[in-house]
């Protein structure tokens, strides 16, 4: 039994090994199943990319031609093409582009040529700087290229932007090395009348160093006008070590020279540069003309200033320099823009010529500088300026400028402080305030000139203070010792025309002069050939032994159509009235007055004989010898012979009956009908504010003599 059951007793002495597990060893040490896939997408893109930039690095791109044209043509919408050999790949990550023959056509609207084009064009761009929006290229290579700028006639699109909206300002991207040859570039703009052909000179640098200065050279006109320019950028280095550019260009027009030198941000770039401008030349309006900016003809100038660009605004500040013998400083800023350039400017002069002065109501700087400031015009001298309003200039711009004027230098003239304020807004001119300080008043003026139809519209409304006349007309022989009389004025018309000459003989409206009381004393000296110390004694005293004492006096004119008729001329003195008839014509610039002074009191020997004033604006003249005066002596010559020499005293004796004037109507300034005596009894012996004149704006000799003989009295 023992033997029988001891293999089981062995058997179950044998060790037994533990159950095997069903998993691999392996299995637990596996990753996460989505990470495996991730690596391994990520990887299937980064042997894609390498594959893709190995076949793009060894074929060099060059089977992408026809996607490339394609694909540009269809994101500029014009037709993209490359004539010669292409590449486009990474080397090893910015992108390396080479093409020969390269054009880029320009939009449908300009009707032909191309945008761009380019013998060679070789460039490493800086990837990431793209994709971050920062345009960057590092190294640039173009030879023989040719850019085409240009605007629409409307001004809206322009040749560069890549699309049917509104053009965009010219973005150049940051260029950092080049090698550019035999490169031009032209410019046109309709609306400014403005074309440019510039030639970039050979450009070369290497290891972040350019070999020499980036030189540029062109031609071109402005609105019609011709210039040349050339510049250089002097420190181009600077700008690759991110500094700043050191520029220099000077332009020449037709008696225009400018130069402009400064520093630039970048080669390319404009925004923030700080430059100084420096022009000159014989007439200050030829430079504005340039930007379609009409202002006033000037004698030789020469301005300087600080030149920024700020968006769309070029900014002149610390503004200074000359314009003939005159002064002027201050700033300027024109924006350019929708719907019009705008000009913006505040100026100070300290002391402008009189001769500077006159273009500004249209004389000639060269003329009024000769001292000729006439005309000859069908035989007749005119003073009146005649030079056109430029209407179309004004289409261009609009402006606000503020112009103050410490001193006026004339010699007869005494101006000051000149406050001028000049709006423009679609050819509507405003000047207001126009203010000056004459002979110690104030000339207050609001003047509105409206080119927007085709018949120029003006408006205007000056206003002249109480002013010493002693002071205002010492130049005329005025005594200012003897004369404490003050006068105060207005003017108010309107005329249609585009020139001043054309308004005023187109004008209607009413001047008036008003003397309160006071006292006038001349010297007999002359100016211009009208005698006024001789005029005040033949119409007055016989002799000035002391001045005139004035109770009240009007000088008034009723304009129509450009005829200026006497409405009334009434001055009250303590021993006379001076009354005056007939007018003078815008239209001719002629002169037909007569004056007559009657005695308020008997005076056995009043020799007082009317005057007339004749000639024209330019050559006033004097009748002190009038028919009144022949009559009065050839009567007393006719009762010497036939009684005696004691009858012939006769003749000279006035009876006194002047009507003294009531002084209200003449300090308001009332026409001729609302005119009384002391009593308040209508006047008949100041007219009713009318003239006959032919259409001339004269009168015939008949009508002369006819006037003359019903205001005289001749026997």
């Amino acid at each position: 039994m023992a033997d029988r059951d001891s293999p089981i007793a062995a058997a179950d002495s044998i060790p037994v090994d533990p159950p095997v597990s069903d998993k691999p060893a392996e299995e637990k040490r596996r990753w996460p199943r989505p990470l495996v896939i991730a690596l391994r997408v990520i990887g299937g893109i980064l042997l894609a990319l390498f594959l893709a930039w190995a076949i793009l690095y060894i074929t060099k791109g060059r089977f992408l031609k026809g996607t490339f044209e394609r694909i540009a043509s269809n994101a500029a919408g014009r037709e993209v093409r490359v004539a010669g050999d292409f590449q486009f790949y990474f080397n090893p990550i910015n992108v390396k582009y080479v093409s020969e023959g390269l054009t880029v056509s320009n939009p449908a609207w300009a009707r032909g040529g191309n945008f761009f084009e380019a013998k060679r064009i070789e460039a490493n761009v800086a990837t990431f700087s793209f994709i971050w929006g920062e345009r960057r290229i590092n190294i640039l290579d173009l030879q023989g290229g040719t850019v085409d700028l240009r605007w629409d006639e409307a001004g809206r699109r322009n040749s560069w932007t890549f699309s049917e909206e509104k053009g965009e300002p010219l973005d150049l991207p940051l260029i950092r090395r080049a090698v550019v040859a035999g490169t031009r570039v032209r410019y046109r703009d309709p609306r400014l009348r403005l074309t440019a052909d510039i030639t970039v000179d050979t450009v070369e640098a290497r290891d972040d160093r350019f070999a020499n200065s980036i030189r540029f050279r062109g031609e071109g006109t402005a609105r019609g006008t011709p210039f040349t320019l050339w510049g250089a950028l002097l420190s181009p280095n600077a700008t690759v070590a991110g500094g700043h550019n050191q520029l220099a260009l000077r332009i020449n027009g037709v008696r225009t020279r400018a130069d402009i030198t400064g520093t630039l941000p970048g080669a390319t770039e404009i925004e923030g540069a700080k430059l100084d401008a420096d022009v000159r030349g014989q007439n200050l309006a030829d430079a504005f003309a340039v930007f379609g900016i009409a202002v006033p003809d000037t004698r030789n100038y020469r301005l300087r200033s600080a030149l920024t660009k700020q968006g769309d605004e070029w900014r002149f500040t610390g503004l200074r320099g000359r314009f003939g013998e005159s002064d002027l400083a201050g700033r300027m800023t024109v924006r350019i823009g929708e719907p019009r350039l705008f000009l913006d400017a505040d100026l100070v002069t300290r002391a402008l010529d009189i001769v500077d002065a006159g273009p500004f109501i249209g004389y000639s700087p060269r003329a009024s500088a000769a001292g000729a400031v006439t005309e000859h015009v069908g035989g007749t001298t005119r003073i009146l300026p005649d030079a056109p309003l430029r209407v179309e200039a004004l289409r261009n711009f609009d402006a606000r400028v503020n112009w103050k004027v410490a001193r006026v230098r004339a010699e007869e003239l005494p101006l000051s402080d000149i406050t001028l304020g000049l709006s423009l807004d679609d050819r509507l001119l405003k000047l207001s305030p126009f203010n000056f300080a004459m002979a110690r008043g104030t000339v207050s003026s609001d003047i509105t000139i409206n080119a927007r139809n085709p018949a120029v519209f003006t408006d205007y409304d000056i206003r002249l203070s109480p002013t010493p006349m002693g002071v205002l007309l010492k130049g005329l022989g005025v005594e200012e010792s003897g004369t404490t009389g003050t006068l105060k004025a207005r003017v108010k018309m309107t005329g249609t025309g585009d020139s001043v000459r054309k308004s005023l003989a187109a004008s209607n409206g009413r001047i008036a002069v008003i003397l309160p009381r006071g006292s006038f004393w001349t010297r007999n000296v002359q100016l211009s050939e009208l005698d006024i110390g001789t005029f005040i004694q033949k119409m007055f005293e016989g002799r000035l032994k002391e001045p005139v004492q004035i109770n009240c006096g009007l000088i008034g004119f009723t304009v129509r159509n450009g005829i200026a008729a006497a409405d009334p001329i009434l001055i009250d003195t303590q021993k006379n009235v001076m009354l005056g008839r007939g007018g003078f014509s815008f239209r001719n610039e002629s002169l037909d007055l007569a004056f007559r002074a009657d005695g308020k009191k008997f005076s056995l020997f009043a020799g007082q004989s009317p005057v007339g004033i004749g000639g024209t604006f330019a050559r006033p003249s004097i009748d002190v010898i009038s028919p009144e005066l022949l009559g009065r002596a050839g009567a007393g010559l006719g009762l010497g012979v036939v009684a005696t020499p004691v009858a012939s005293l006769l003749a000279f004796v006035d009876v006194g009956d002047a009507k003294s004037a009531d002084c209200g109507p003449v300090l308001a300034g009332a026409t001729a009908r609302a005119q009384r005596d002391t009593k308040g009894r209508l006047r008949d012996d100041v007219g009713k504010g009318t003239t006959a004149k032919s259409e001339d704006g004269s009168r015939s000799k008949d009508e002369r003599r006819k006037q003359r003989k019903k205001f005289l009295g001749i026997f």
